[in-house]
């Protein structure tokens, strides 16, 4: 009796091992059941996103979500390049009108020292429609239906979803109008108004007058309450709003329901590209207003996290710890993927779509993946359709060819992994502290101390040991790309090869020669004393300390000791605003394709210690200001490119930056991803791709197919294993 219930011990022992190793080789699907072979594209996220708000949002992982939502006027066309705005919300491009003092008409091709006011008048399209949002019920009787919610209408609310009605309106005039004035409320804290201030007609006036009434409010509201007066609480139960028909805002007029005009005090001809920036998009009125009440606030429900556009996506779900999901606006209006590219993009397969209604794709995830193993690995099994390349993963993913061609390795293309490369519109950078008694100042001696360090920080070194050789060497601030982008060497810092054909880095004995001449032979100052430069940074992580450690041995090179400084990115903010600071590290990506935006870094007038601006050196030329100011406003023209050559010729000399490098993307997809191209300057560009969700099925499961062996294995050990008890029990029966 005890023999038999000891065998059949062992036949559930045997069953339950094959069920735990057919368990254990089923494929690691990380998504629903009910999400296979769906049109959803999957991608990830490294670390929840700070502001989804247009006046706020200033970063591009913040950009990838909220272009897809909102629609500003214009857009940058996803095929043709150079680079060229195309209408979106807008109905057709505008041409600006220039007007003198006199209120006399320009012509187009005037110098911007003649013009008093530039006019630009905007058309929107009708018939588009915002997506389902409850800031649009209405009630019977037409009033809003959750405009004034309180503590007992929030029984079941946790997201915006959670509202049982929505509605729906038309795209107006008004909701442009309202978004600018939203840059000038001081609670927003738009980064760009300081920006915006300079050339948009009263701007300036508008938000200081904002800036008062706010003032006004919070004086009362704590005279009132007195001693127990809690600002930060007070606001967030009773959130202030302010009235931004109370003070005239001359410089945005409205034409009508469909048209409005934007009157600049000077001309600007870069204005186009922020008018296609999240900045300058629609926001109603209606959803502003939603989610000003404090009983939103409480619960984060907030426009912050919650837009409400015209574009293509909506937001579905807002678990930034988890997944973001956006769903197909199912009032998008009427747009389609372009029928003209550039020469090869046919015979690329991107123009196989010419014509068709956009977007493809039903549904985009988001999936936080904070550690780059998982969301490598996810990657090659097939659950991500899209993926970076660090530098653990590149030999992995990337095989660089004889002529210095990248492309996938053979086992990528045997996955029908493809490489898809771009120069990044951003310079990467290291500057000094011109207003430190050290590393700053004007002189030849002092341009000779940088000149040596520049030639000393070997980047094309740095490119290959920290990037895989993913970038191009600097040598100036524009990156290519750009107008005014010269492929023309650096001469203080590179010397010509003739039988190389490139510039070549001077040597180091040149850098010591300069850095002798700048007064600190060897390292060490006429008493003796090393030469000691701070390096301030915000580089906390573990990663980066092996680049610190290739910044402070570049340093010693010339006998320079480099003090390392880090600290939390809050911290090195701070310092960088009080000039606390001597040698740091920096990057600029474009906000719009034009060298204004990467020499206004340089410009006087833009010192972060001085004015609050992004010149993060404080650098400051009376001779490159004069430059930068009849360069700024100007058209793209020969005379245009001989200012930017002139100014970039003072900047190599000066050296005001270590001229680092332009960062070239690598991103791979996967075989059924279609309609993919690099278009750095775009960032709504998700309604164009396409997946064949059936091809990705099918590879998954190929490559993720059920292993058993080990079920196998498991069980024969288990049958050998009680196999003497069966032989033992038979022979007792018998």
């Amino acid at each position: 009796m005890y023999l038999s219930k000891r065998i059949g011990t062992f036949k559930i022992l045997v069953l339950l091992s094959i069920f735990i190793a057919a368990s254990g080789c089923t494929p690691d699907d990380p998504y629903r059941s009910s999400e296979r072979g769906k049109n959803i594209f999957y991608t990830t996220f490294v670390e929840p996103p700070k502001h989804l708000d247009p006046a706020r949002s200033y970063s591009a992982d913040e950009y990838d979500i909220i272009a897809q939502i909102y629609e500003p006027p214009f857009q940058y066309h996803y095929l043709l390049r150079p680079y060229t705005l195309v209408p979106l919300s807008a109905q057709d491009m505008p041409i600006p009108e220039y007007f003198d003092r006199s209120g006399r008409k320009l012509p187009e091709n005037v110098p911007p020292n003649r013009v008093f006011r530039a006019i630009y008048g905007i058309r929107i399209k009708k018939g588009i429609m915002y997506q389902p949002h409850p800031a649009f019920a209405r009630n019977q009787d037409g009033t809003l239906k959750y405009r004034k919610l309180s503590e007992n209408d929030m029984s079941g609310i946790n997201e915006v979803k959670d509202f049982t009605v929505k509605g729906t309106r038309e795209l107006r005039s008004d909701d442009f109008i309202h978004e600018i004035k939203r840059l000038a409320d001081p609670q927003i804290e738009s980064p760009i108004l300081p920006i915006l201030e300079k050339y948009i007609l009263g701007l300036k006036e508008y938000s200081d007058a904002l800036r008062r009434d706010l003032e006004d409010i919070r004086r009362e509201r704590k005279k009132k309450a007195g001693f127990s007066y809690n600002q930060t609480l007070d606001e967030l139960e009773n959130p202030i709003i302010l009235d931004y028909g109370k003070h005239p805002l001359p410089g945005v007029e409205k034409i009508d329901d469909y048209a409005y005009r934007i009157i600049l005090k000077t001309k600007y001809p870069q204005f186009l590209y922020w008018l296609a920036m999240p900045f300058l998009a629609p926001v109603p009125q209606e959803a502003d207003l939603f989610y000003r009440q404090g009983v939103l606030a409480e619960r984060n429900i907030t426009i912050d996290r919650f837009p409400v556009g015209t574009g293509p996506y909506v937001m579905d779900t807002y678990n930034p710890n988890m997944e973001i999901i956006l769903s197909k606006n199912v009032n998008f209006h009427d747009e389609y993927y372009p029928s003209r590219g550039e020469p090869g993009d046919r015979e690329l397969g991107l123009l196989d779509d010419a014509g068709k209604k956009l977007p493809f794709i039903d549904k985009i995830v988001f999936k936080l993946e904070k550690e780059a193993i998982p969301r490598w690995n996810k990657f090659l099994q097939g659950y991500y359709d899209n993926s970076g390349i660090t530098s653990e993963s590149f030999d992995q993913a990337v095989a660089i060819s004889a002529s210095g061609r990248a492309n996938v390795t053979d086992a990528m293309k045997k996955q029908g992994i493809r490489l898809i490369t771009s120069v990044r519109p951003a310079t990467y950078y290291n500057g000094f502290n011109m207003l430190d008694d050290v590393v700053g100042g004007y002189t030849p001696t002092k341009d000779k101390l940088r000149q040596a360090i520049s030639i000393a920080l070997n980047y094309e070194e740095y490119i290959e040991i920290f990037n895989n050789g993913r970038g191009i060497p600097a040598m100036s601030p524009i990156p290519p790309g750009i107008f005014g982008y010269s492929s023309d060497y650096n001469p203080y810092v590179y010397n010509w090869d003739s039988a190389k054909k490139r510039p070549v880095r001077k040597s180091l004995n040149e850098a010591k020669r300069l850095l002798a001449e700048a007064g600190y032979p060897g390292g060490r100052d006429r008493e003796g004393k090393p030469l000691v430069i701070n390096f301030d940074n915000p580089w906390t992580g573990a990663d980066l300390t092996p680049v610190i450690d290739w910044y402070i041995k570049k340093f010693a090179l010339l006998g320079i000791q480099l003090e390392n400084r880090t600290t939390d990115y809050n911290r090195f903010q701070d310092k960088m605003a009080k000039g606390n600071f001597q040698f740091f590290p920096w990057g600029w990506n474009a906000d719009y394709p034009d060298p204004e935006n990467f020499f206004f870094l340089l410009y006087g007038g833009n010192s972060k210690v001085k004015y609050g601006g992004e010149n993060a050196a404080d650098y400051s030329n009376p001779v490159f200001d004069d430059m930068f100011k009849k360069m700024e406003n100007m058209d793209d023209s020969a005379q245009r490119l001989a200012i930017i050559k002139e100014m970039t010729s003072i900047l190599q000399r000066e050296s005001p930056w270590v001229w680092g490098y332009h960062p070239v993307a690598f991103v791979l997809y996967h075989q059924w991803v279609k309609n993919v191209k690099a278009n750095p300057m775009a960032n709504n560009t998700m309604k164009y791709i396409r997946i064949d969700a059936a091809e990705r099925e099918k590879l998954r499961y190929e490559w993720n197919r059920p292993n058993y062996a080990p079920i196998v294995i498991v069980a024969a050990i288990i049958v050998i294993a009680i196999l003497p008890a069966v032989i033992r029990k038979k022979r007792t029966e018998r």
